[in-house]
């Protein structure tokens, strides 16, 4: 793989991590953007009121106007985006009543940040891409995680949603996010217990030619700082490297715990992607 070079990390119990130093261009955020935009379609396909328009390279995706999965994503990394395209994704959304967000990945063609602007979107999130290459890779024992059970979902859902929501009672439409995951073709979903046996987080795992795509974490506050992420993340890493992937991805806030803990397992920021909404 182009730009590579190994190096040895270590988190904050000593365990090293496996890791390669990647060089983060256009050939790679083509792959994790692809594999972003397929996954999004796939977690929402057949569900009531849904609609995609696959363009400019990406997919828009309506999930609902007030559902954080409905945006545009992965457009603009095969050449210029045409105004006409950017006229066919707004008139998209607004014929659904929802408001126009962009998933801007930076490595797209500087013309359409340039053509967004120009109509006014502005930036309103930044979210860092993280990798990490699966050669060699020797995940550690991950004994308070399992793989959620066909009777699960909706177990998974609330936990999931309550540490993503940071809260205890979920709307409909709260809980729908994590059924959608849930039930998507090929997703694998765990859940992570203490040591006294209470569920307390979940997570999810989706594979893209050869990808694999961390998401979906969420720990219960009260459960927080006991290792249980790193267990998840340890234990989808090993999954992966079963499933024949040779390289991971997952999405955090900038300088955020859950950023850190993937760091300490060996990930690495590829590129930082903004939300850009009117």
């Amino acid at each position: 793989m182009e730009g590579l070079g190994c190096h040895t990390l270590y988190d904050a119990s000593g365990i090293p991590f496996a890791a390669s130093v990647m060089f983060a261009g256009l050939q790679l955020a083509r792959r994790i953007e692809a594999a972003e935009a397929a996954n999004a379609r796939a977690c929402q396909e057949g569900q009531p009121g849904i609609a995609f328009l696959e363009i400019a390279g990406g997919v828009a995706v309506f999930a609902g106007s007030e559902s954080p999965l409905t945006q545009v994503l992965g457009i603009g990394l095969n050449g210029p985006v045409p105004e006409a395209e950017l006229d066919a994704i707004e008139a998209f959304y607004q014929c659904r009543g929802a408001r126009v967000t962009f998933d801007f990945c930076p490595l797209a063609n500087p013309g359409l940040l340039e053509a967004l602007a120009t109509r006014g979107y502005r930036p309103m999130e930044f979210n860092n891409v993280l990798v990490k290459s699966l050669e060699g890779f020797l995940p550690p024992a991950t004994p308070r995680v399992r793989r959620a059970t066909d009777a699960e979902g909706d177990l998974w859902s609330r936990t999931v949603g309550q540490g993503f929501f940071e809260q205890a009672d979920l709307t409909d439409e709260e809980m729908g996010v994590g059924r959608a995951v849930f039930a998507m073709p090929g997703s694998l979903c765990y859940l992570a217990t203490t040591n006294t046996g209470e569920i307390a987080g979940g997570a999810a795992m989706a594979v893209r030619q050869g990808l694999a795509i961390l998401f979906a974490d969420g720990v219960t506050a009260r459960f927080r700082r006991q290792g249980l992420h790193g267990e998840l993340i340890a234990a989808r890493l090993g999954d992966a490297v079963v499933e024949n992937c040779d390289l991971a991805t997952a999405t955090t806030f900038p300088g955020s715990q859950s950023q850190r803990n993937y760091t300490g397992a060996g990930f690495q920021v590829a590129y930082t992607k903004v939300t850009l909404a009117l």
